[in-house]
């Protein structure tokens, strides 16, 4: 059985935003009043998921202005963590998850994810 790596939330962190300034500018770009967010397990306490898109796809608004509170990108730490041999693998499944719920925020739902192969 392969021991998943260990990595204390700081350095995780420095991943995600390195991950982050990787991606394209024109998949940032549009990500208007978004936070991103580093938790170490969703509330239910499982491993199951990598990360999650809360707020309303673009593709959904009525409106959209001031006072509005941020939508939120979450990634899940330890179930990151969990699946993840080396950092390398962990860099890769950080990146699919950080444009697996950026699409989200655009509206791309699971199904079309997963044509694309990104779900």
């Amino acid at each position: 059985m392969t021991v998943p790596i260990q990595l204390d939330a700081d350095a995780f962190e420095r991943l995600v935003t390195d991950e982050l300034d990787e991606l394209p500018d024109e998949m940032v770009d549009g990500l208007d009043n978004v936070v991103f967010v580093v938790e170490d397990r969703p509330e239910d306490g499982s491993l199951d998921l990598l990360g999650l898109y809360d707020g309303v796809a673009l593709t959904e608004r009525d409106s959209y202005g001031f006072g509005e509170m941020p939508d939120r990108i979450i990634l899940y730490r330890e179930p990151l963590l969990s699946i993840c041999d080396d950092i390398d693998q962990l860099r890769e499944e950080i990146h699919v998850t950080l444009v697996h719920e950026i699409a989200h925020f655009y509206g791309i739902d699971d199904a079309r994810l997963h044509e694309l192969g990104w779900a």
